[in-house]
């Protein structure tokens, strides 16, 4: 792993595979840039945080290597792989695409009450949040709030999906998300949301969306312009 900091000693479960513990952890780690473009992932390492043998860490580096996240070099060295604009951008048209019909099947549906209930306690959690300062908590609250799109639409496995695809989305997010500003405009943004979905206009809904997933992806030029390291095409 990154020799430069202490990577946090994962808890084992006995009662789960062990290379898909392996691999949510690194991934976790990568998303939030713990592990930032081109930092080293030791295998040895890993085997000796998990008590693992070698094999459900090689496992989990080549899920990794599927996902663009982490680029193998045989017989010298695993690294975190740069943020690919080409896949963000990928991922982004397939969030957008789904949101926006599970967003629009919301605001249509005689539950719609319930459904907005759920997603203004998510807001209060992130301004809670928020003003302590807690921006990973604050994120995994953002994660809740489009999950619940998945989950009242009747399509949690496309929301497991969009996950899968979304590393390098996630990755200019977290870059995003402590700019001056931001967290607040995403508490605003999600207000707009649940505001659309209340009126049961799809219109209404949609377009604050919309609005809301474009933003990150705007804003890369200057995430690039700071950490070009960061970045490939």
């Amino acid at each position: 792993m990154d020799s430069s900091a202490s990577p946090p000693r994962p808890t084992r479960d006995p009662y789960r595979p062990a290379a898909p513990q392996v691999f949510d952890y690194v991934r976790e780690r990568i998303i939030a840039l713990e592990l930032p473009p081109g930092a080293p992932i030791s295998r040895a390492e890993l085997q000796d945080l998990f008590g693992f043998s070698s094999t459900p860490v090689r496992d989990a580096l080549l899920r990794l290597q599927e996902e663009s996240l982490v680029d193998v070099f045989p017989q010298h060295a695993t690294v975190v792989s740069p943020i690919d604009l080409r896949l963000a951008r990928q991922a982004q048209f397939l969030r957008r695409s789904i949101e926006l019909e599970a967003v629009s099947t919301l605001t249509l549906s005689p539950e719609r009450g319930d459904v907005v209930e759920r997603l203004e306690t998510v807001i209060e959690v992130q301004k809670t949040l928020l003003a302590r300062g807690d921006l990973p908590g604050f994120e995994n609250a953002d994660r809740e709030f489009h999950r619940t799109f998945f989950e009242r639409a009747g399509v949690p496995d496309l929301w497991v999906m969009v996950r899968r695809h979304s590393g390098h989305i996630d990755r200019i997010r977290r870059l995003h998300l402590p700019m001056p500003g931001k967290a607040s405009q995403v508490i605003a943004d999600h207000q707009a949301i649940a505001a659309g979905i209340a009126t049961g206009e799809p219109d209404a809904a949609q377009a604050a969306l919309r609005e809301h997933l474009s933003k990150s992806l705007a804003f890369t030029p200057d995430l690039r312009a700071r950490w070009p390291d960061y970045f490939r095409e």
